[in-house]
């Protein structure tokens, strides 16, 4: 009778956690899928052409696997953003996390939610167009985040149990109205997908922000399943790349069927945006309701996101400098619905440059740290994880200042050299070979290896009294 109660209870408290995994994933797609991971898809597959599947697949690789390998990144770790960061030094420790958390937050993505659930839910519906008309409904809209966020510890059994599932439900009747209706028609490429899709497209995956999100997401996931009694260690990291790999599977297969659309839809060549292309779509495939689906879509998309941006920048920077969680939420939304309000051109003017400067450290920050485990059993990354980190922020930030025209006649040549600069990755191969050079230097280096500018190990041992000396360039993680 004893043993039956066990097993009983046993198979109740699996059912639980297998419960609180799934809408963990549900709640986490969620908060990556915003406006701009429902627009891009099919206008990626209207320029792409033939090529449909090659750029998709880019496309895939960073829209969607990336943010996986960032969420199992922070869980095999066990640490925060600011942790991973700070072993690149105590500048890049606290500048790339806040760059980071503000690009996702009151800079871009935040802001973003709100401009364009306004104009491609709001006006097509309802004709309104003023700043007036703007104003009220990112007051409106802005305010339900708020509300929604204000507890950081239930946000997950909001998206995932509630939200999340009514997102899914209309992109899934859209989809499978046009897949069923509509076939594809042979098209030519366009620039840039005519020569070198795959790179067109992976390109393209990054301007959905969430493999940066990841970063920042990951840490809600942990508390939220911890939170749910998953026991630390083995358990807690498991659950959390589950749930990770759940919400990236999600994401790739709407990310298929919103391209599907765009490369079946009659006319979609005519149009020169993913938000017009879809609401013709919905128009198309369900009639006069058509416009009220997809509008129903983008505010329930945008609203989602934009709970989970506010609940992720608002713990960390409640946690990092003086101020409570409901303060900064205060603070970020206030500061992003002034923003949306001045519409999405607006938005993107003063977000690009931070977008385009942080996405090679960030891509970097992931490898190196899914990378580091198949070493550990030799030595573990110090100068191997400094140089190629410092390599990717200074070669962006001479990319990003060209594409301001900061100086550009001058600066290009340093880097015009590199393999795949003209597609944009020209920081791949200086970055790799500076990760070969830091990890000579730390297997050559007498164990335990050091931290760069400390005189530390990476076990926590003082080793001044070796007189090994680097250049004070960091700080301990």
């Amino acid at each position: 009778m004893g043993s039956t109660a066990v097993t009983q209870s046993g198979d109740k408290g699996a059912k639980r956690s297998n419960s609180a995994i799934i809408v963990t994933a549900l709640a986490l797609f969620s908060m990556f899928f915003g406006a701009g991971n429902l627009i891009f898809p099919p206008m990626l597959a209207v320029e792409a052409g033939d090529n449909f599947w090659p750029a998709l697949i880019g496309f895939l690789l960073t829209g969607s696997l990336l943010p996986v390998l960032a969420v199992i990144a922070i869980a095999l770790s066990g640490s925060n953003l600011r942790d991973l960061a700070q072993r690149a030094g105590s500048a890049f420790g606290v500048v790339f996390p806040v760059l980071a958390y503000l690009s996702i937050g009151a800079f871009y993505a935040l802001p973003r939610t709100g401009a364009v659930s306004f104009e491609t839910a709001i006006t097509p519906l309802f004709g309104f167009e003023s700043l007036a008309a703007s104003g009220i409904f990112n007051v409106v809209f802005f305010g339900v985040a708020l509300a929604l966020s204000w507890n950081p510890t239930a946000i997950m059994e909001k998206l995932g149990k509630f939200l999340t599932p009514a997102l899914l439900v209309l992109l899934v009747v859209m989809i499978a109205v046009a897949a069923f209706r509509w076939t594809s028609e042979p098209a030519t490429p366009n620039a840039p997908y005519d020569d070198g899709p795959l790179t067109a497209g992976l390109l393209e995956g990054y301007l959905t922000m969430d493999s940066i999100a990841a970063l920042a997401f990951s840490i809600v996931v942990i508390s939220t399943l911890r939170n749910r009694g998953f026991n630390e260690g083995k358990e807690l990291v498991g659950s959390t790349i589950t749930a990770g790999v759940g919400a990236g599977i999600m994401l790739a297969l709407v990310y298929v069927g919103l391209g599907l659309i765009g490369r079946v839809m009659p006319g979609a060549a005519d149009f020169d945006n993913g938000a017009g292309l879809l609401a013709e779509a919905a128009h198309l495939t369900m009639g006069g309701a058509g416009q009220v689906v997809f509008s129903a879509i983008v505010l329930l998309a945008c609203l989602t996101t934009a709970v989970g941006l506010i609940t992720a920048t608002a713990e960390y920077f409640s946690e990092q400098f003086p101020g409570s969680y409901h303060v900064w939420a205060v603070i970020f939304t206030v500061t992003s619905m002034a923003m949306a309000t001045q519409g999405l051109e607006f938005v993107m003017a003063i977000a690009a440059p931070v977008i385009g400067f942080l996405y090679p450290p960030a891509i970097t920050l992931i490898a190196l740290t899914l990378i580091e485990p198949a070493f550990r059993a030799r030595t573990r990354f110090s100068w191997a994880f400094f140089l190629p980190l410092w390599a990717a922020v200074i070669w962006s930030a001479v990319e990003t200042c060209i594409s301001l025209e900061w100086g550009a006649e001058a600066l290009t040549p340093l880097v015009q050299w590199a393999p795949l600069f003209e597609e944009g990755l020209g920081w791949v191969v200086p970055v790799v070979a500076a990760f070969v050079i830091g990890l000579v230097v730390d297997f050559v280096r007498p164990k335990p290896a050091m931290i760069p500018g400390t005189m530390e190990s990476v076990e926590g041992e003082d080793l001044s009294a070796e007189g090994d000396a680097v250049p004070v360039l960091a700080a301990k993680n």
